[in-house]
């Protein structure tokens, strides 16, 4: 085979003379011996062979190929960003194999963990390069930023589709409530069958909170016929998939003797009253921690709190501490009937709230008052009231 100089590749057998290419400083060059003693002239400086050398490298002997696939496992198993970043910003041929649309796609969500504070262009066009190599985790996480937090709706509901196109069970939770809410539009763009629908496909891939928000839904005859006995059974393998996900977890701290401790003399509130299907796991004092909030939502959570903790004049955020989903437009989110001092943007965040964190603070008020000085009505209720109410 030649090459466009002309020249042939040398033989196994064939003698190589190693030595230098010298430019002298007249500007002439020196021959250096090739293949079978011709003789050539050279513009290029040629580098020490490893032997000349004395050293061997072996990294530059490696194949492309397995250098991918080590940087492909990296970005799985990455715990932070930094942990792939450090590698690409190594050396030229790391940072080269390490953009690869074949390792990018194989990135966890870990990965995208981005701090709000180290928001910039630079994190910007990482995790859209990694959404245009197909990797899903890239293409929610930017778009839930892009959505609430850059007011980019239509770009990020694209991306959120384009994730969830591909089975991506938060992306198809995240429509959902867009859809229950009308995200991004009026009151008269909410399409409650279209969420149930997104929810149901999400729960049959393991969401946890859609599986509660579809209990909810059935509960309550909200976006699809009412059957309150299914709702039911929902909601506890709902909490049942919760449980067994904690408990997967090493050092979950969960105390397995409070399984099946009932306190029949619990405060009204907090035990649900109605006498349908099975109590939940709550009720038998199960205190499961809070799930693990995903890297998305806890950037849209530092985004608004570095913000002054509100999205815009008027607009509120989910009162629960894991979502932190704002409103597009005033009134969205559903309010506690009680107290009227929590909103939510779903039925499955006021009920994580409720067993979490609300339970011990809600009081019953006759009237509250918004923020703009107006009377309301309630629109959500605590999950252990079992009055959940359409909102606005």
């Amino acid at each position: 085979m030649r090459t466009r100089r002309g020249l042939c590749y040398p033989r196994a057998d064939a003698c190589v003379d190693k030595s230098l290419v010298k430019r002298r400083k007249g500007g002439d060059f020196t021959t250096t011996a090739t293949v079978a003693g011709e003789q050539m002239l050279s513009r290029k400086r040629q580098r020490l062979s490893p032997e000349i050398a004395g050293e061997t490298d072996f990294f530059d002997s490696l194949p492309d190929d397995l250098v991918m696939s080590i940087l492909g496992k990296l970005s799985s198993s990455a715990s932070c960003p930094s942990d792939f970043i450090n590698v690409l910003i190594t050396c030229k041929r790391l940072n080269g194999l390490g953009l690869h649309s074949l390792v990018l796609s194989k990135a966890s969500q870990k990965t995208f963990a981005i701090k709000a504070k180290n928001w910039s262009d630079s994190a910007h066009r990482f995790l859209k390069v990694c959404a245009d190599a197909g990797n899903v985790e890239a293409c929610y996480t930017l778009g839930m930023i892009r959505f609430y937090c850059l007011h980019n709706r239509g770009s990020g509901a694209s991306l959120m589709a384009k994730a969830a196109i591909s089975s991506h069970a938060p992306a198809l939770y995240s429509l959902a409530v867009m859809q229950f809410n009308g995200s991004g539009g009026s009151k008269n763009d909410k399409d409650l069958r279209a969420g149930v629908a997104l929810c149901a496909r999400a729960a049959f891939l393991g969401h946890i909170d859609a599986l509660r928000e579809l209990g909810h839904c059935l509960q309550d005859g909200y976006g699809v016929r009412q059957n309150i006995a299914e709702g039911r059974r929902f909601l506890v393998q709902a909490n049942a998939r919760e449980l067994a996900a904690v408990l997967s977890k090493p050092n979950s701290g969960v105390n397995t003797r409070a399984w099946l401790t009932w306190n029949p003399h619990a405060p009204p509130n907090h035990r649900h009253g109605s006498g349908l299907g099975c109590p939940l796991l709550s009720d038998f004092g199960c205190n499961v921690p809070a799930p693990e909030a995903h890297p998305a939502s806890r950037f849209m959570t530092e985004w608004f709190a570095s913000r002054g903790g509100t999205p815009g004049p008027g607009l509120r955020l989910c009162s629960h501490v894991g979502c932190g989903r704002p409103e597009t437009r005033k009134h969205e989110f559903r309010r506690c009937s009680v107290c009227g001092a929590v909103n939510y943007c779903s039925r499955a965040c006021q009920a994580l709230d409720w067993k979490l964190r609300h339970k011990e603070e809600c009081a019953p008020v006759e009237r509250w008052i918004d923020e703009d000085g107006e009377g309301g009505d309630g629109e959500a209720g605590g999950e252990g009231n079992q009055i959940v109410v359409a909102g606005s």
